[in-house]
């Protein structure tokens, strides 16, 4: 079975868990205990585990740790008005060697997934995304993956695989599944010009820290298109971590990156998520904390998800059509949630990546540049990136 790759959770943690009150978190979701083993995982609806692995990470030697400080401090929060499972699975330990880690990442998330489990996932070095990607290898589907950092982690190919260079390996590597990369948040001064524009090239999405700092609702659509979401915990500023090891004063804040993990957790489309580069982290209660509350704004996301794609086949969108140069532009709006879309027409002559009409977050904004003869942009990428 692939959850006997699992590690229970340190019983120490299990002993204090079991002294909070009976309403945190720690008493009320499933636990992987020494003792008792793996819980059932019939109704579960998150599982949360833990890739201790780090040899992955460029000029880095390879560091013992743990996530005992982030599950900890995570066991002792309150949960919200929430009406699902959730399982705490315990921990992946490194393999012999890096591949096997690998192998295991993604036979563990890949059987969650068909199980419909969402995993969070909470990683050393970021490579581990590659492995989590590969786990949608077996569900005949075009990925859309976004990434919350500070550099967009294309790397060179031709240098070997590591933490900075897994999306490139994504790209490149058979099968081809990824539709759409989207990064959250990149500084312009950590990315080379040949990186920026090949996002620019591969009609990628990036956003400028600054441009979802001030106004963060702009990448709402991207997250609701998404089907993997990714946090570089670095991608925080130094002084929201606390860390003096992390150099960067730049960076989203603490209320930024749980809006962030909210938006994630609320799209309809994600079905797992990852926080990496902890090992970066020492294990104090500030950041430790951080951590949790992330996780904590993705399941509260996750319980608010509205289930709209059901709604659309039952026709109960409201459809807009506007005539924009030689297009007519189909958008829908759901009275559910007020959120809209844009449709991405499927061509028979031409050779798409897709194989049907397909939606598009968008926001309302879209909609009305659109009335006044603009498309909008990611449309646009949409469009030339399905035929190309």
């Amino acid at each position: 079975m692939p959850f006997d790759f699992l590690a229970p959770i340190h019983e120490d943690i299990i002993a204090s868990s079991a002294n909070l009150p009976e309403q945190a978190l720690g008493r009320k979701i499933h636990l992987h205990s020494p003792s008792l083993g793996m819980p059932d995982l019939e109704g579960i609806k998150i599982a949360l585990i833990g890739v201790m692995e780090n040899r992955g990470a460029k000029n880095e030697e390879a560091a013992d740790f743990d996530f005992n400080t982030i599950r900890s401090a995570f066991h002792g929060l309150f949960p919200g008005n929430w009406n699902m499972k959730i399982a705490d699975l315990g921990y992946i330990k490194p393999g012999a060697s890096l591949e096997d880690t690998y192998f295991v990442v993604q036979t563990v998330v890949s059987e969650l997934l068909k199980r419909k489990i969402i995993p969070v996932i909470l990683g050393g070095s970021q490579d581990l995304a590659y492995p989590q990607y590969r786990a949608y290898d077996g569900f005949s589907k075009m990925i859309n993956f976004v990434n919350i950092d500070a550099r967009f982690d294309l790397g060179d190919a031709e240098q070997g695989f590591d933490n900075t260079s897994h999306v490139s390996k994504m790209i490149l590597e058979q099968p081809y599944n990824l539709f759409n990369y989207s990064n959250i948040g990149y500084q312009t001064y950590f990315n080379s010009q040949e990186e920026i524009d090949l996002v620019e090239k591969l009609y990628f999405d990036a956003y400028r820290l600054g441009e979802v700092s001030a106004q963060i609702d702009l990448v709402e659509p991207t997250m609701r298109d998404a089907d993997m979401v990714n946090v570089d915990i670095l991608s925080l500023s130094s002084s929201s971590l606390l860390e003096e090891n992390h150099l960067s004063p730049n960076g989203f804040d603490g209320k930024e990156i749980c809006r962030l993990a909210r938006y994630a957790g609320i799209s309809d489309k994600v079905s797992s998520f990852g926080i990496y580069e902890l090992h970066r982290l020492f294990p104090q209660p500030s950041s430790a904390m951080l951590v949790a509350q992330i996780i904590w704004y993705f399941i509260e996301g996750v319980n608010y998800r509205k289930n709209e794609h059901t709604i659309f086949k039952k026709n109960q969108f409201k459809k807009y059509q506007v005539p924009v140069s030689d297009e007519v532009l189909t958008f829908y709006k759901s009275d559910l949630s007020e959120r809209w879309w844009i449709e991405i027409p499927f061509y028979p002559s031409v050779n798409n990546k897709l194989k049907k009409h397909t939606l598009l977050p968008c926001t309302h904004q879209d909609y009305l540049e659109a009335c006044n003869q603009e498309i909008p942009e990611r449309w646009h990428k949409a469009r030339r990136k399905n035929e190309i």
